[in-house]
């Protein structure tokens, strides 16, 4: 039998770990998976994610990328990559509480600056990516 997706647990923990810290949220308007049209800037998405196996002889794994993406209206990516440095402080080989199943390790992949080329080109964007390792526990 295969293990449970781990996409929902690790989003739920994720956005726990982060709305869950009174320094980032000291930071942004607010962390989320879909955004409200009246959001105020700076903000923060749980974006996209991607699942791959992770399985060893006797049990089953996962290996789950997920993006995080800043959103700031500024003009410079230093705000940006202010916030985005907290979160991987936040999630950089940090453990996470996982609904029925067991954290291995979540590294950081990767981070990259865009700018929004329609006038006034004050909006800026970080995108972060982190892969969570997960196992499904024995039974």
């Amino acid at each position: 039998m295969s293990a449970p997706s781990p996409m929902l647990p690790v989003q739920r923990a994720v956005y726990g770990r982060l709305t869950g810290d009174a320094t980032l949220m000291g930071l942004v308007s607010g962390v989320y998976d879909y955004v409200p049209e009246d959001v105020t800037w700076p903000y923060v998405v749980i974006g996209e994610a991607l699942e791959v196996p992770e399985n060893w002889l006797g049990g089953f794994g996962r290996q789950t990328t997920i993006t995080v993406h800043v959103w700031t209206r500024a003009r410079g990516h230093s705000p940006g990559l202010g916030i985005a440095a907290r979160i991987t402080e936040l999630l950089d080989h940090q453990p996470l509480t996982l609904d029925g199943l067991h954290h291995v390790a979540t590294r950081y992949e990767f981070s990259q600056t865009l700018t929004d080329p329609e006038p006034p080109g004050d909006i800026r964007h970080v995108v972060l990516r982190y892969r969570v390792t997960t196992q499904q526990p024995p039974p």
